[in-house]
């Protein structure tokens, strides 16, 4: 190669040197343009200088000593190249070359970066007073609240794509509702667009606390309106009306683009989005009418355009995504009170056209439930009709083949076999959600959420197995209490490590469980130095609140979406206080007003008859009171089984509601009526048919469980309180040998 060669190449590579080093920042060397991330790249031209605006905020050894208009922006020139001969002495920790001009602010630490190998390097510069830095190990840090999430997000509130919610220098969350959370570089470009005046949290809509908290954790907030508001001419495309007809078929002369002032050929907009149109005469409308909505709102809303609601992007697409689900029924319109049998009572379905059969193999009630649900023309609101099928099922009472007491044995089956499946744990009765990966991916929590809704509604007992910290996971109530480790699932290994940082004594033991516990801190994402005893407590709650709500909020969310099925979440979210007794055990027993208050008491319309009947029913109220308090050899439970076929109520009370009648006893003359003709006869041998039906029918109680209780007509409550007993105690004495 000749020297010439070698001169003219040698010419063009400090020609590039020259170009790329004019494009690069003159403090941090750098050429990233990225106005949101490192701020405006400013050129001084009588200097040949250009630099980000960030580096020139963040430096520690510049000041703004001018005026705004004076250099650039109140920096002085001379205090910019000062600046480069002071940071060209100092390397950077990140990419090891000079000229880093960001120091972390904390006196003791010796870490300096250039601005962008800052961000990195995880550095947070705060835009506001002096704008100091922070080094990763000084940096500020947000903690997990202990406010309850009824969504529980699964993606970043601006981008929407899905982020682990665990707090980090990459992931922050709203300090005002706790819900929204976010990446940082995300919230950082919403910031430079929406400005000062319109940057607020994206989900709960704060912007004083959400602003200053963003300004803590290093985001820089532009002082100027929205960039949407600076465009020319941004909303000229709001001004205009769509005016174009778009039916399958348009019978307009003048084309689908003409729309007359008024009549047939006027186009009508949809109501919901406005995006679509149609002349009344292609959607065969009425001459004077506007009520119209286009197919694709139509469709989302099920036929109903006036409940439009955005599709929802399910996370598991499967052929179990097509399970139709039944519409929640709204209990608006409905007697509202503190009963949550009255509130589960307006939730069942009204109209029951079809019934479902559901075949029960021996005792795998859990089984049988599942392939219910899971069926693509599953349908909530069908009426159940359950068979046992099998020989093993040495638990079910001969009477299972009424179809009211199978059912009633399914869903108490199912109860109990749910509490006691892989996706909840703990003792019995305190029970909470268990994190199993194969049950997610079997999306097992949504499938048992629409059980259980069904077993409350469909007449099943309640649940009483929920521990009251799951029930304000799911529900919110106590509102916003804070869980304690008390709350955790005992003799589990996470509950181990939060009770031993519970106990810690001193803040040398402190820090040595927390070095045992490193793993769970970094992944909780609370792995920060603690220098006093107090900070102990916030340290616990983060603890708790990651172990029972961050890492099980899928399954949390799923089997609120499961609950979602004939409304019971809807029902329990208005009124958490009712239904804490339902899904949680509470101390409350049974009550003779409970008990009386199920039955609807049906007198005869003869007056002799109703004279004798009135006193019975007096008799019958103090009979249940004598059980209540102990004056009976027979309890309420034995009364409800006998005469309901239940050992305890129904969540939702018995549908439809048990009668009682009364036995009158039969007359001499009525038994003695042969075989004659006539009509007399002929109501003789009914009377008689009926006597012989209710066997012994004016001495004892007779019960046809689920829907009526024949009391006896007697004289003294001596002798009524005497039959009763009797009655009940043989029914409840026989059922052990009728299984």
């Amino acid at each position: 190669m000749s020297e010439d060669m070698r001169k003219k190449k040698s010419v063009r590579r400090s020609e590039r040197r020259d170009d790329d080093s004019q494009e690069c920042c003159a403090l941090c060397r750098c050429s990233d343009d990225d106005p949101a991330l490192f701020g405006d790249k400013i050129r001084i031209e009588d200097d040949n200088l250009l630099v980000h605006y960030f580096c020139l905020l963040t430096s520690c050894g510049i000041y703004q000593r001018g005026e705004e208009d004076e250099g650039v922006l109140g920096f002085l020139v001379n205090d910019i190249k000062k600046e480069m001969q002071r940071s060209a002495r100092l390397k950077c920790v990140g990419c090891r070359r000079s000229g880093a001009c960001v120091g972390c602010n904390v006196p003791s630490c010796r870490r300096v970066v250039h601005f962008p190998c800052g961000r990195k390097l995880r550095f947070v510069s705060q835009f506001s007073g002096l704008f100091p830095s922070y080094c990763e190990l000084h940096s500020p840090s947000q903690t997990v609240s202990s406010g309850l999430d009824q969504s529980l997000p699964q993606s970043c509130s601006v981008c929407l794509d899905v982020l682990q919610p665990v707090l980090s220098f990459s992931v922050l969350k709203c300090p005002s509702c706790h819900n929204s959370w976010f990446h940082r570089d995300c919230v950082q470009r919403q910031a430079h667009s929406a400005g000062l005046f319109f940057f607020r949290c994206t989900l709960c809509n704060n912007k004083e606390k959400f602003q200053e908290e963003m300004i803590r954790l290093g985001i820089y907030i532009p002082e100027r309106d929205a960039s949407w508001e600076l465009e020319d001419n941004a909303y000229s495309d709001l001004l205009e009306v769509y005016t174009r007809c778009d039916a399958f078929t348009c019978v307009c002369r003048e084309g689908r683009g003409h729309s007359a002032a008024s009549g047939w050929f006027k186009v009508i907009r949809c109501q919901q989005c406005g995006s679509r149109g149609t002349h009344r005469k292609c959607s065969d409308l009425r001459l004077n009418g506007g009520d119209w909505a286009c197919n694709e709102c139509t469709h989302r809303t099920d036929g109903r355009a006036s409940l439009v609601s955005s599709p929802q992007v399910e996370q598991r697409k499967s052929l179990r995504s097509k399970r139709r689900r039944s519409p929640p029924l709204s209990a608006i319109g409905h007697k509202r009170s503190g009963h949550p049998e009255e509130l589960l009572q307006s939730l069942v379905p009204k109209l029951r056209p079809l019934t479902v059969q559901v075949e029960v193999c021996e005792d795998q009630a859990l089984r049988a439930g599942l392939d219910l649900v899971r069926g693509v023309d599953f349908d909530a609101t069908h009426t159940l009709s359950v068979r046992f099928t099998g020989t093993q099922l040495s638990t079910a009472p001969r009477s299972l083949w009424d179809d009211d007491t199978a059912r009633r044995f399914f869903l108490k089956l199912l109860v109990q076999q749910i509490q006691d499946c892989e996706v909840f744990e703990g003792p019995d009765g305190c029970k909470n959600l268990r994190l199993d990966s194969q049950a997610v991916k079997d999306d097992l929590y949504f499938d048992v959420g629409v059980l259980l809704a069904l077993v409350l509604v469909h007449g099943g007992s309640p649940l009483s197995f929920f521990s009251h910290a799951l029930y304000q996971c799911l529900f919110n109530h106590p509102a916003n209490r804070p869980l304690a480790a008390a709350h955790a699932t005992p003799n589990t290994h996470l509950a181990n490590q939060v009770h031993k940082v519970a106990a810690a004594a001193s803040l040398d033991e402190l820090r040595d469980v927390m070095a045992e516990s490193r793993d769970l801190l970094e992944l909780a994402g609370c792995n920060r130095p603690i220098s006093s005893l107090e900070e102990r407590e916030a340290l616990v709650e983060d603890l708790v609140n990651f172990t029972m709500i961050t890492r099980m909020q899928l399954p949390l969310k799923r089997l609120r979406e499961g609950l979602q099925t004939l409304g019971v979440f809807e029902q329990a979210l208005l009124f958490p206080s009712a239904f804490v007794r339902v899904f949680c055990q509470v101390d409350d027993q049974l009550t003779a007003q409970a008990v009386a208050e199920l039955f609807a008491v049906t007198f005869s319309e003869r007056e002799e008859e109703l004279s004798q009947e009135t006193p019975v029913a007096a008799f019958w109220r103090r009979f249940l009171t004598e059980c209540e308090v102990g004056k009976s050899s027979v309890s309420l439970q034995d009364v409800l089984l006998f005469s309901t076929g239940a050992q305890e109520l129904p969540a939702v009370g018995c549908f439809p509601p048990p009668t009682i009648s009364f036995l009158h006893p039969v007359l001499k003359e009525e038994q003695a009526g042969g075989g004659g003709g006539g009509g007399g006869g002929g109501r003789t041998l009914r009377r008689q048919a009926k006597s012989r039906e209710l066997s012994l029918g004016g001495l004892f109680p007779q019960s046809q469980p689920g829907s009526k209780l024949f009391l006896p007509i007697a004289s003294s409550y001596r002798g009524f309180k005497s039959s009763m007993e009797q009655a009940v105690s043989h029914h409840v004495h026989l059922l052990p040998s009728q299984s």
